[in-house]
């Protein structure tokens, strides 16, 4: 078969899909080593057999409902390209509020925190695009390692350094000027299912507690003593839990800042406390 019927027979293989053609398109892009604009120029190229009866095997896995990010071992997020697997969450695009966030007050060196780093997608933006010297914490070795391996492809290994951790217990005793958080904010009895992709993911990575904020709570009461002033702190959560965050922020700093920003389809996300 030609690269336009594989393309179209994929298409139909994964019409469980939101975006069907589009998931087709990648995982033929990906089978053949080529890039996507190559595809649609050269649709009466042959396919050898081996890469057909591949093709077949990755679109069964994504019509079944896995994330292509798994399935292609990559995500992008800020502008680069970040290696993922089944033991961190994949990097969101509203994630990218936390980086701009931070952004904006970072100046020079200053050192910064995150918390539940997974694949290190936030630790390494911020490293990328500022001189910060970043640590970050997660409570899978696997999710450190990958971390790891990202901040070495991405250059920045030199300014990231991640251990493995529950919460930010490893840097009891350390001050931090910017301390940036995307823990689990999903209530326990609101956790997806499949097919849903989702559910593919680690259920460490998405399982909040009872009401999403159980290791929140817990991270509020170790930050007072791991911040410098002036610092910021950032927390990503979701709509239904976002107010609850906020209060349990302003509890745990009386005198700070604190504000709900919205992310970019306008989404209440991400709570900051201005130090």
């Amino acid at each position: 078969m030609s690269v336009a019927e594989q393309l179209a027979r994929g298409t139909a293989a994964v019409a469980s899909s939101s975006s069907p053609r589009a998931d087709a398109l990648l995982l033929l892009a990906y089978t053949l080593r080529r890039e996507r604009a190559w595809i649609l120029a050269n649709g009466e190229a042959p396919v050898l057999e081996d890469d057909a009866r591949n093709f077949v095997g990755l679109c069964a896995r994504r019509n079944a409902g896995e994330p292509i990010a798994y399935i292609l071992g990559t995500a992008g997020f800020y502008g680069r390209e970040f290696l993922v697997n089944q033991s961190v969450l994949i990097p969101r695009p509203e994630t990218e509020l936390l980086v701009e966030e931070a952004l904006r007050f970072i100046a020079g060196p200053m050192r910064v925190l995150d918390v539940g780093t997974g694949c290190g997608a936030i630790a390494c933006s911020i490293a990328a695009e500022t001189q910060a010297l970043v640590d970050g914490t997660d409570l899978s070795p696997a999710a450190v390692e990958l971390a790891t391996e990202n901040a070495r492809r991405l250059s920045v290994s030199d300014r990231c350094n991640f251990q493995v951790s529950d919460l930010a217990e490893v840097f009891r005793g350390k001050r931090f000027d910017v301390i940036v958080a995307n823990l689990p904010y999903i209530p326990s009895a609101d956790l997806p299912q499949p097919p849903d992709p989702v559910s593919f993911e680690p259920p460490e990575a998405l399982d909040g507690g009872s009401d999403g904020l159980a290791l929140y709570r817990r991270l509020l009461r170790e930050l007072p003593t791991l911040l410098d002033t002036p610092s910021l702190v950032l927390l990503e959560a979701a709509p239904p839990t976002i107010e609850a965050l906020a209060e349990m922020t302003y509890a745990a700093f009386p005198g700070a800042a604190v504000s709900i920003v919205p992310d970019y389809a306008g989404l209440a996300r991400c709570v900051t406390a201005a130090l």
